[in-house]
């Protein structure tokens, strides 16, 4: 993803992060969908803000590709060289069932400020399919 820390692609999805930086670059005032977007990523973290809130948070850094929030949840496509711990903020206090390649892991609650984490094994696999829809 070489100049580009986030872009709008033609389906309507966002694509952003570089884990093969060494240093901490950020974007902010990126508009899409009428939401403000804000990503740091650098190889220890990768981070979306959208008007202030977390949209998606990975330790260490992913690249993240047809990110894409729905009225359940969201999807996206998470590339890495690490196993990564990826915090997402979706509704508080609600239930949600995780799916990674099509699979469920199961079935995790947000907390009270609508934050929901799981883990990634982006070391064996390198890319991944993610979905976390309401269960």
């Amino acid at each position: 993803m070489a100049a580009e820390l986030i872009k709008n692609e033609a389906d309507g999805t966002l694509t952003f992060g570089d884990y093969t930086l060494s240093e901490k670059k950020k974007q902010e005032d990126f508009k899409a969908g009428g939401v403000v977007y804000k990503v740091k990523t650098f190889k220890e973290i990768t981070r979306l803000e959208g008007d202030g809130d977390l949209v998606y948070e990975s330790v260490p850094g992913t690249n993240v590709s047809g990110l894409k929030k729905t009225d359940t949840g969201l999807v996206f496509v998470a590339e890495g060289g690490d196993d990564a711990q990826i915090t997402v903020g979706v509704e508080p206090e609600t239930s949600y069932d995780v799916k990674v390649g099509g699979a469920s892991i199961g079935v995790i609650s947000s907390n009270l400020g609508g934050k929901l984490s799981f883990g990634l094994e982006l070391q064996d696999l390198g890319k991944v399919s993610v979905e976390v829809v309401k269960a």
